[in-house]
C-alpha cells in the first residue's frame, strides 16, 4: 500500500490503496516507517508524499476499521495525529505533500503534516467529519492559526468541500499548478530544496517547526480524546453506522 523509492536525493512515499487511499492502522504504520527510513538515509534530502490513485490523494480514515470500536479509533487517531507529527518532526529534511485530487479528513491531516503542500488545479479539500458524527479535532488547533477563527469554524462545521484556488487563497496550501504538470513541478521544487546545504536545512527546518509549534504537539493528545469522545456518543455511533450502510444518519433530537 506504500511504495518507497529514491531518485536524485528525493525520496517518494507513494500511497496506493484504491479506491480512495483510506487510512487504516497498517497504512499509517507503513507511512511512518517510510518517513523513518527517509530520515535515516544520508542520500535523501527531500521527501515527497504522493498518491498512486488517480484524482484521489487521501479520503481520510477507513471508518469500517473503527465502527463500534472506540479503542481501535483511539489507536488509529493517535498514530495519525501524534506519531505522524513526531515522525515529521524527526525527519530532518523538507517534506512536500503532492495533492493530485480529493483530500478529506485524515487526508488533510496527512497533507498539513508536511512542510509544503502543492496541489493540482483540480484538487479538492474538506473536513467532512462532522457529517458522520466525528470531529476533525487536530484542525481545531491548526486551521484557525492559518485562516482565522471564523473562517475555520465555517470550514470545520459545515464540512463543505472547496477547490484548490480557495485553499491557496486561504493559505491552507502552498501552490496550485495545472494537473498535467503536478509531478514535474513538485519534483522541481524538491530539487530546489535538495540543492541547499543539507546541514543548514536540517537546523533551519527544526528551528522553523519549533518556533511555529505554539504548543501544537501538546494539544494533539487532547485532539485524540476529542475525536474519540465524539465517536463514542450516540450521534457518533449513528453517523459511523450510517456511513457504512450508505444511508442518511438519523440524528437524535
Amino acid at each position: 500500500m506504500i511504495h518507497y523509492s529514491v531518485s536524485d536525493s528525493i525520496a517518494e512515499i507513494r500511497i496506493d490503496h484504491p479506491p480512495v487511499n483510506g487510512l487504516g492502522v497498517v497504512m499509517i504504520d507503513d507511512l511512518i516507517a517510510a518517513l523513518g527510513r527517509a530520515a535515516a538515509a544520508a542520500d535523501v534530502r527531500v521527501v515527497l508524499i504522493t498518491s498512486a490513485v488517480p484524482r484521489r490523494f487521501c479520503a481520510g480514515l477507513d471508518l469500517k476499521v473503527v465502527l463500534n470500536d472506540v479503542s481501535a479509533l483511539r489507536s488509529l487517531v493517535d498514530k495519525l495525529y501524534v506519531r505522524l507529527s513526531d515522525a515529521q518532526q524527526a525527519l530532518g529534511k523538507p517534506s512536500i505533500a503532492v495533492v493530485n485530487g480529493a483530500a478529506r479528513g485524515g487526508g488533510m491531516t496527512l497533507a498539513i503534516s508536511c512542510d509544503v503542500v502543492i496541489a493540482s488545479a483540480g484538487a479538492t479539500f474538506g473536513y467532512p467529519e462532522i457529517d458522520v458524527g466525528l470531529l476533525p479535532a487536530i484542525h481545531f488547533v491548526q486551521l484557525p492559526r492559518v485562516v482565522g477563527r471564523h473562517r475555520a469554524f465555517d470550514l470545520l462545521f459545515t464540512g463543505r468541500s472547496f477547490g484548490a484556488q480557495e485553499a491557496a487563497a486561504l493559505g491552507i496550501i502552498s501552490r496550485v499548478v495545472d494537473d498535467a504538470v503536478l509531478d514535474r513541478e513538485a519534483r522541481a521544487l524538491a530539487r530546489t530544496f535538495a540543492a541547499k546545504p543539507p546541514q543548514v536545512m536540517a537546523i533551519g527546518r527544526a528551528a522553523f517547526r519549533r518556533t511555529n509549534d505554539n504548543d501544537f504537539r501538546n494539544k494533539l493528545v487532547d485532539a485524540v480524546g476529542d475525536i474519540c469522545d465524539a465517536a463514542a456518543s450516540d450521534d457518533g455511533r449513528e453517523g459511523l453506522q450510517a456511513f457504512v450502510e450508505k444511508r442518511k444518519p438519523r440524528w437524535q433530537a
